[in-house]
């Protein structure tokens, strides 16, 4: 029997299956199977080919969003308002058949943003362009969903289409370590009450795995998906935004009974009129977790003008390479005045993480 044979197999002893108490130790078990030939077959599939699917993007920038939503729902039209780029717009579908990229600048950030073709349904099966287009929001710093004021439901549909390609929107990565052994089986740290599912079906999953000795730390509540992610280890955790567009074609009345409707939070635009543009810059500036570092000359002197804006938890090496690539082969130390030392002035190393204001002077060789 094939892999695509035992994962059809799988899927009909699911749906035949009724999930509750009793049964929930064997949904979690053929779960655990399923995910694991699904990852089979995905890597083999991709040895056939020769090489993954996916558009061929330059990472540019300080960091990179993606706008992710069905086709016409006004990517293009809106990639164009936050950059420089000109992204064909039309009426129908399918206008953006390639990955077209624009920078956006804010507050001295440089934003890659990237217009992908429009997802549909069965995309991270293959439809359409689907896995060349889900493939590069696997890179992003950021998803932006679009989405239009009339099909506001295709907001789900989007994120389990990430989902499915091993794309975990708004969520971290579960706090299990799995630490493989060469002997003594295994041995289970459980440091939380456990609900969604026993330390017996644990183990048993583990072993799906081929992990048959390791010692195991579980540090949350973990559902038995979660425990697969571990296991597999290709998930991508990526924060995410959502736009309501076209909002101007509807009266105020419409959009909030769609805000108190709706499961998720959004921010109500219209890309073709220019409405609420300025705000989707702030808060995707914000999501990204930006800080502004000061640099100090070596005469005492601070550049408060313009300051360099990196990410959040950005290190000393990360600023040096930023400034120059070759200054970290000369670096000898540096000096910080903020909110991430001690004392003003703290001499500290290329390790050493800044936080948002932070005044830096590098001292090289």
């Amino acid at each position: 029997m094939g892999l695509p044979e035992k994962i059809k197999k799988i899927e009909d002893d699911l749906l035949k299956t009724q999930v509750n108490k009793k049964t929930e130790h064997h949904v979690g078990l053929l779960r655990a199977k399923l995910a694991r030939l699904k990852s089979e077959l995905e890597e083999q599939q991709t040895r056939r080919s020769g090489s993954s699917v996916g558009f061929d993007v330059r990472k540019s920038g300080d960091a990179t969003v993606v706008l992710i939503g069905l086709p016409s729902v006004g990517k293009s039209t809106l990639l164009n308002r936050l950059t420089n780029a000109k992204s064909k717009v039309a009426s129908y579908e399918f206008t953006t058949l390639e990955v077209v990229p624009g920078m956006m600048e804010h507050k001295g950030a440089r934003v890659q943003v990237l217009d992908l073709p429009g997802i549909i349904r069965g995309a991270s099966s293959g439809r359409g362009l689907g896995k060349r287009v889900l493939a590069v929001a696997r890179s992003a710093d950021l998803v932006l969903f679009v989405v239009d004021v009339f099909q506001p439901e295709a907001r789900g549909l989007l994120e389990r289409e990430l989902r499915t390609t091993g794309i975990r929107v708004d969520e971290a990565p579960p706090n299990v370590v799995i630490e493989q052994t060469s002997s003594g089986g295994i041995a289970l740290s459980v440091q939380v009450r456990m609900t969604k599912m026993s330390e017996q079906l644990v183990k048993e999953i583990l072993r799906v795995y081929d992990v048959n000795s390791a010692r195991a730390v579980i540090r949350e509540d973990v559902s038995d998906e979660q425990l697969v992610d571990v296991l597999l280890g290709n998930r991508v955790y990526v924060p995410s935004l959502t736009v309501m567009n076209k909002v101007d074609l509807v009266n105020a009345g419409f959009t909030s009974e769609l805000a108190n409707k709706l499961s998720y939070d959004f921010l109500p635009i219209s890309a073709e009129g220019g409405v609420n543009v300025a705000a989707l810059k702030e808060e995707i500036y914000a999501k990204l977790g930006f800080v502004r570092i000061f640099m100090r000359r070596r005469d005492g002197e601070t550049d408060f003008q313009e300051p360099l804006v990196v990410r959040g938890g950005s290190t000393v090496m990360e600023i040096c390479d930023k400034v120059h690539r070759g200054m970290k082969d000369s670096f000898r130390y540096a000096l910080v005045w903020g909110k991430s030392v001690r004392f003003g002035g703290q001499r500290v190393g290329l390790g050493h993480r800044l936080m948002d204001e932070d005044v830096l002077t590098i001292v090289t060789k």
